[in-house]
């Protein structure tokens, strides 16, 4: 991630926010219920999406550490987000502060697991960056060990954590308003990270949409290539940020939903780069509806039958009855944030599993491991995958 991205997550972070997440909550009029704790690291992939605001606007929290072993951060992102006390070391914070909520933010998968585990040691929910781990045997064990304990953790696809996500479910899916779903086509963000990192990294929020709309696929089929041939082992490669390997310039993913339903995923390198089209389109018998990635899930719908545009096909506008926009500016991520927050701390109070919870996060990097296991195996695959480490680890 580029230093300027970096800044300007940093930058939000320090706006002052009334937004519409607060108090709407059953516990934002409580006094202080809960203490949190943030853990970042400045060096190894810093504080995500802003996620060491994400307790800091609610009434009933207090975020009483944050642990950092870079000092300049220790300093920059505490006062941002009002922790009390700073640490160097993270296990130091947790054992002496023993908070009920944890952010973890660093963007990076190797200590992910290492992290929640640690948390769950103490006992603590949490909020943490995707993806969730390097490889599903980590994010195995992170499951375990917090439902050993019954403790909610929730995973930044804050996108999907909006209620305009939650009303196009609705409207297509119950209200049928484009009709019989017939198939999903999802697109990664296809810039200068386009195929394998891509599939990882803003892939998971198209597998997690696809995943909350109708649930797990029974089966994937895949095809990777680099410079129009197949992949090999040969050409893993490690992405910009320690994530696990990666492979492709060129991949193209059929999933295999309940009913018959399709999905597809597609991302590809091209002279062109990022041209918009990170989301998901869901095709109906009677129309299609949009949602496109981008800094909030912005839903539009056409109805046509065709598919196809021309004359006689209706313009593309707005879901009926939507909710208000999201916040422009520095205020959206922390506003989105606070709506995964808030169901976070509801499950909680409620015992289910949060809406963006570690284990749908799981299940989405599942999504794109099974891409790579298909790929390998020359032919479509069924799932759950047997295997959990690494399928690019395994590969010869």
């Amino acid at each position: 991630m580029s230093q300027s991205r970096r800044e300007f997550l940093a930058g939000a972070a320090v706006l002052s926010l009334t937004s519409p997440f607060l108090g709407r909550s059953a516990f934002a009029q409580e006094a202080k219920k809960y203490k949190a704790c943030v853990i970042g690291d400045w060096d190894n992939g810093g504080y995500g999406h802003s996620l060491h605001m994400a307790f800091s606007k609610r009434s009933d929290v207090e975020v009483v550490g944050l642990a950092d072993p870079h000092e300049k951060a220790r300093k920059k992102f505490s006062k941002e987000c009002g922790a009390a006390r700073t640490y160097a070391d993270y296990i130091e914070m947790l054992e002496k502060e023993k908070p009920n909520l944890v952010a973890v933010g660093p963007r990076i998968t190797t200590r992910h697991k290492e992290y929640v585990l640690a948390c769950a040691e103490i006992g603590a929910h949490g909020y943490m960056e995707k993806p969730v781990a390097t490889d599903l045997a980590e994010a195995d064990a992170m499951v375990a060990a917090t439902e050993a304990k019954n403790l909610k953790w929730g995973v930044a696809h804050q996108k999907r954590a909006t209620p305009h996500v939650a009303h196009a479910k609705k409207l297509i899916f119950e209200d049928k308003i484009i009709g019989e779903v017939l198939e999903m086509r999802g697109r990664g963000k296809e810039d200068d990270r386009a195929g394998g990192e891509d599939l990882l990294v803003l892939g998971t929020h198209i597998m997690d949409l696809m995943l909350y709309f109708v649930g797990k696929p029974k089966w994937v089929a895949a095809d990777i290539t680099v410079e129009e041939r197949p992949a090999t082992k040969a050409d893993i490669h490690d992405p910009t940020e320690p994530l696990g390997p990666v492979v492709g310039d060129n991949i193209q993913v059929t999933y295999g939903f309940e009913n018959g339903l399709h999905g597809f995923f597609g991302t590809k390198k091209t002279v062109d780069g990022d041209g918009g089209r990170w989301g998901l389109d869901i095709y109906g018998t009677k129309g299609i509806v949009t949602i496109r990635m981008g800094a909030e899930p912005d839903i539009w719908m056409t109805k046509t039958t065709s598919w196809a545009p021309g004359e006689t096909a209706p313009t593309w506008e707005r879901l009926p009855d939507a909710p208000p926009a999201l916040p422009v500016g520095p205020e959206l991520i922390l506003t989105m944030n606070g709506y995964a927050v808030d169901d976070l701390l509801a499950s909680i109070d409620e015992n289910r599993e949060p809406g963006v919870s570690l284990q749908k996060g799981r299940d989405a990097l599942e999504m794109i491991h099974a891409a790579y296991a298909a790929h390998m195996a020359g032919g479509r695959i069924e799932l759950p995958l047997k295997e959990r480490t690494h399928p690019l680890t395994r590969w010869g």
